[in-house]
């Protein structure tokens, strides 16, 4: 890759990440371009060298989101200890919404807004979730977790580990954590780790994190 691709490439990423921050606070409508030109350190002018309108672009950071999701589906960690799987999820998935709020704080923002964009790729969510639901269904079949629905135990699962990027100042507010200082992670995902790993009966293993 030529220097000036690579540069192409590196304004491309610093645009994306700077429309996540962006549509993540102000939303849709109430993000300018000149905004997301500021946030990605370009003027107007380049950035629209780029990109097509700001409703292409918040598409596309969406887009990148379920993209972006789908490799992080505990599924993919293989199917053979329930309990290692679903702790690793568990910690991964708290791990990045605590690195990266703003994504899981635009996805939310998009669904509560009647997810009209992106609706358009339920589909692809929905394979990974019936994939990680059969991986669930052979566990239960094999008698290595307790019966749970499997749908909703996922379903939970995105709640628990979601929550402190989507409420981060109610759980620092709670927690008495200042804005600047970061959060408890291990507490966090321990406690998420033991409620989810107890609800399958399964014991939590000593590889798991600890407060």
């Amino acid at each position: 890759m030529s220097s000036a691709q690579k540069r192409r490439v590196q304004i491309r990423q610093a645009i994306l990440d700077g429309a996540i921050r962006e549509f993540a606070r102000n939303g849709l409508s109430g993000t300018s371009t000149q905004a997301l030109a500021d946030a990605a350190g370009l003027t107007k002018a380049q950035l629209h060298y780029y990109i097509t309108t700001k409703e292409d672009l918040y598409e596309e950071a969406l887009r990148f989101i379920v993209e972006e999701w789908r490799h992080i589906f505990f599924v993919s960690a293989g199917p053979d200890d329930p309990a290692a799987v679903i702790s690793s999820y568990i910690e991964r998935k708290i791990h990045h919404a605590l690195d990266y709020p703003e994504v899981s704080r635009l996805f939310a923002n998009e669904v509560g807004r009647g997810a009209t964009v992106l609706s358009r790729y339920w589909g692809e969510l929905k394979t990974a979730v019936d994939a990680a639901t059969a991986v669930i269904e052979g566990w239960i079949a094999a008698g290595q977790i307790r019966p749970v629905d499997p749908l909703l135990f996922q379903m939970n699962m995105w709640a628990v580990t979601q929550h402190y990027a989507e409420y981060e100042a109610q759980a620092r507010h709670l927690l008495g954590t200042p804005q600047g200082l970061p959060l408890d992670r291990d507490r966090i995902i321990r406690e998420a780790q033991e409620t989810f790993l107890l609800r399958c009966g399964l014991p939590v293993p000593n590889h798991c994190t600890r407060g």
